[in-house]
């Protein structure tokens, strides 16, 4: 019997004992992150599906996941030998989890539908008791945490170091921010605001942290109101000087497992608090007062100012250089036998590590080779990694986080000889990158209306992509920032100058090979004409790209020409800071 098969047998026998029909396993946490530290991760114990994205439910005879089009062909490995049913996110046919929870509760007359309510949003509960209401008798059980009595080594909550992030970084102090929270707190009316949202807090207080991996964040709630503000965080790992920061700004700092508690006490206040964020045994205790609606903090940490700005353009340059000395050795090394995708990425990591100012990776590397290139959140394992060969593409997705800034790149490199149709997918996402990249559009225009400029490159061949095809990027916060990003559903946020995003189209040919080229971007004024003001992307990223797979015949004399500068740019930037001759004429050569 695999752990998965007896983990659902205990799980069954307890909700039986607790009279539950159906039990929901979300990916979230208490603070709504993308990647929840390893005591939250109950979706990923009760199914096996290491995915960031995805949701687990178990009936008393049934069992099916549900994830998006990034994680298919890694749920469907997964999933493979266990008795859950993969559901693709999607795709034709297949059902929402509320309309395959209430075929089977119809099915057999079930009538209690449990879910941890600290790890799923007060919107979404809210919502949920709405649609099975409709089918008369369901009662949603939000007091029920399953893994807490089943999942006998069950990781504690993080509680690691937390310390400054510094002045010379932030570009603002944390008084100042303060303020500027009250303010618009004030302007809706109300008395104060909470936010459960780590990268939020950590933003607000210029404070870091090492509770969550890939993002300097720790585990926390933050109340803001005129006359005082609470941080609800483990105190005793502080660093000295962030005691200090806290108490020059009037920062009372109290015990994380203290919040609900001081949210009884406040029930009566008129409070800000985003229902969509917020889980639903906190939002529940302040609902009858509670003004619902997006944290301030979102949208100003949104919008970088200089020094966060300067430490993009610092980081960039240390990971140019880190990369540089990655592609000038990746090829021969692939030639000379026995790389593989872990060990590639390895070396990456490596590189990277050498600089004094690294401090992480910001996300796990993506390396993947041929046919592993088309998982588009690929993972490499002990069991799954491939040697690579000389020949066919590898793509590797990586970032880091240096003390001052995050990266986020994605080059896919030819380590030999390419079909033609390779070399024309390769060709079309380059020339989708250099489409959003060349753009000049008007303030206040938003991601969704901008993202088909790129995807309209390679719907002309009759082909797509199914992620966004871009994402803000935090200050030496999240890699993955809101509330702006580039994709086809509708986003309504209006993008700024300041803000940061990525420019990643890509295709993704199953069983074969996967293409991606990606640059961070900053937002910048472009022209103001009498049609008012307009704004363009500057790459932050300094990375040359591939071209031996380029069918050069497939560029515009103004596509050639952004390549030409773009790697102009990268040449003149990093070659100075390159110590090693080799590494200069290899980088001169290989962007000529």
């Amino acid at each position: 019997m695999n752990n998965i098969t007896s983990r659902l047998e205990n799980l069954r026998h307890e909700m039986r004992a607790e009279n539950i029909d159906i039990i929901i396993f979300p990916s979230t946490d208490p603070h709504n992150s993308e990647y929840p530290a390893p005591h939250w991760q109950t979706r990923q114990w009760v199914s096996g599906f290491t995915g960031s994205a995805g949701t687990a439910v178990v009936t008393l005879t049934e069992a099916a996941l549900w994830t998006d089009s990034r994680y298919f062909l890694q749920a469907a490995q997964q999933l493979e030998g266990t008795e859950f049913t993969l559901m693709r996110e999607g795709i034709e046919g297949t059902p929402t989890v509320m309309q395959w929870i209430a075929r089977k509760l119809s099915a057999y007359g079930g009538t209690y539908v449990a879910v941890d309510g600290m790890v799923m949003s007060y919107a979404e509960i809210t919502m949920m008791q709405l649609e099975l209401r409709r089918l008369g008798g369901i009662t949603v059980r939000t007091n029920y945490d399953a893994a807490r009595r089943l999942w006998k080594d069950r990781p504690a909550i993080p509680s690691g170091k937390i310390k400054i992030h510094p002045l010379e970084y932030a570009g603002e102090s944390v008084i100042s921010k303060i303020g500027r929270i009250r303010k618009r707190v004030n302007e809706c009316h109300c008395h104060a605001h909470v936010t459960t949202d780590l990268m939020d807090i950590a933003w607000a207080l210029n404070l870091r942290g090492c509770d969550v991996a890939y993002t300097p964040i720790f585990v926390s709630f933050l109340y803001i109101s005129n006359s005082e503000v609470c941080l609800f965080a483990n105190g005793d790992n502080m660093t000295p000087e962030a005691r200090r920061q806290m108490a020059d700004a009037s920062v009372k700092i109290l015990p994380y497992n203290a919040f609900s508690d001081f949210l009884k006490r406040h029930k009566e206040e008129k409070i800000l608090c985003d229902s969509h964020c917020t889980c639903y045994n906190l939002y529940d205790i302040i609902a009858r007062n509670a003004v619902d609606g997006t944290s301030p903090i979102t949208a100003m940490k949104a919008i970088k100012n200089q020094a966060e700005i300067q430490g993009f353009r610092n980081a960039m340059l240390r990971d140019g250089v880190a990369m540089v000395k990655f592609l000038r050795w990746l090829k021969p090394a692939v030639a000379k036998g026995g790389q593989t995708e872990i060990s590639v990425s390895d070396k990456l990591a490596e590189l990277r590590a050498t600089h004094p100012a690294f401090e992480e990776l910001s996300f796990a590397t993506i390396a993947g080779y041929n046919a592993h290139g088309a998982i588009v959140h690929y993972s490499a394992t002990p069991e799954s990694d491939a040697e690579l060969r000389p020949e066919g593409l590898i793509l590797i997705d990586s970032g880091a986080q240096y003390i001052d800034g995050t990266t986020d790149i994605t080059r896919t490199i030819a380590l030999g000889p390419l079909s033609d149709y390779m070399r024309k997918a390769y060709t079309l996402v380059l020339k989708a990158n250099i489409a959003l990249a060349s753009l000049q559009f008007p303030e206040g225009t938003t991601g969704t209306q901008i993202d088909a400029i790129a995807r309209s490159v390679v719907w002309r061949e009759g082909m797509n992509y199914l992620h966004g095809t871009g994402h803000g990027v935090g200050a030496h916060l999240s890699v993955h920032e809101g509330p702006h990003s580039i994709r086809m559903d509708w986003r309504p946020t209006p993008l700024h100058a300041g803000m940061t995003v990525t420019d990643e189209p890509g295709l993704y040919i199953e069983g074969e090979f996967g293409i991606r080229t990606e640059n961070t971007m900053l937002i910048v004024p472009g022209e103001e004409t009498s049609f008012g003001r307009f704004l363009r992307l500057e790459p932050l990223t300094l990375c040359p790209i591939d071209t031996t797979p380029i069918v050069w015949e497939m560029l515009s004399d103004d596509e050639r020409e952004w390549l030409r500068r773009y790697h102009n740019r990268v040449v003149e930037v990093l070659t100075p800071l390159l110590d090693d001759v080799e590494d200069r004429n290899w980088l001169q050569q290989y962007a000529g």
